[in-house]
């Protein structure tokens, strides 16, 4: 039986030590995070699982620290397998499994190598994603490959929404190599990275919509950064308006300046660089804003130029 101690968070990682376990995978340690209390959980807890399963689990504020390295060392573990885990795993514990450390990362690698994967690709527009098991090297997510599958991206689906994708996709991925893996029949890949990209972690502030971006770009941010994440921002006047869900009804029209809206009822924005959005769902201070609402407000107390028509 192989042994593989295993470093998880979240959704795929929930997914993916259930599904080492259904192959009879001896799992020592569970290495996991505790919940950041500024955060809500909106996800599977590697720690439920794991007490599920009656597996030992720890959640050290550095993995990497001696005394982890040291007990897991004492494990003598043939792989460990990082499943959507925080942080980086240094040197001393990737030398330590004898057959490999392999990582399940949000993308199609070479692309989309570093931070919030999923939320990236949405935000770039890409008609397409997925998980990728690859070994894990010093240099974040440039290991060689051993498995990938695609999902699609649809224009309006959100980072949530594929993100279910990609969980589905990672576990999809384990499950159909694992076997080889354990065998030690399954490829490796080099990958070229000249051919990817990289990314770094997203921050609440990056959600703030610039209105002179085409009505494309500010959808695809409002997808990419729609509730359980913070969402897309802009003010009126010095109220903050929370914009979770938008359409994109012209992408041809021009507006020389941008403006709010609202016609028979539907609340629109006039993009800077091009197309028009109708705003679907938006909350002003936490509360739900509609259009009617916006027809009440006063003139001075919005950011942009607009005009009321059919209200």
């Amino acid at each position: 039986m192989s042994r593989a101690v295993v470093f998880a968070y979240h959704n795929v990682g929930a997914r993916c030590l259930e599904v080492l376990l259904r192959h009879g995978v001896e799992v020592p340690l569970v290495v996991t995070h505790e919940d950041d209390p500024a955060e809500r959980p909106w996800f599977d807890r590697v720690a439920d699982v794991a007490a599920a399963h009656g597996l030992a689990f720890i959640a050290p504020a550095d993995p990497n620290a001696p005394d982890v390295v040291a007990r897991i060392r004492a494990l003598h573990p043939d792989f460990l397998f990082s499943f959507y885990f925080r942080r980086m795993l240094a040197p001393p514990l990737l030398e330590i499994p004898s057959r490999g450390a392999l990582n399940m990362h949000g993308s199609l690698l070479p692309k989309y190598r570093g931070r919030a994967p999923v939320n990236w690709a949405v935000l770039q527009g890409e008609a397409e994603t997925g998980a990728t098991l690859h070994y894990m090297a010093e240099k974040p997510d440039a290991g060689d490959i051993v498995a990938q599958t695609a999902v699609t991206i649809l224009p309006d689906e959100t980072a949530r929404e594929v993100f279910d994708k990609v969980t589905a996709a990672a576990a999809a991925t384990l499950d159909r190599v694992l076997p080889a893996l354990l065998a030690g029949s399954a490829p490796r890949t080099p990958q070229d990275l000249s051919q990817g990209s990289y990314f770094g972690g997203r921050r609440p502030e990056d959600g703030r919509i610039d209105w002179s971006r085409t009505s494309r770009q500010i959808h695809n941010l409002v997808r990419a950064v729609a509730p359980p994440f913070p969402g897309a921002f802009t003010s009126l006047g010095d109220r903050a308006l929370r914009i979770l869900r938008t359409r994109v009804v012209d992408e041809s029209m021009s507006s020389r300046i941008p403006r709010l809206w609202i016609d028979n009822g539907h609340l629109f924005a006039d993009c800077g660089g091009r197309g028009r959005l109708e705003i679907v769902t938006a909350e002003l201070e936490g509360r739900p804003f509609d259009a009617s609402a916006f027809a009440t407000l006063p003139d001075t107390s919005l950011p942009l130029e607009h005009t009321r028509r059919g209200a």
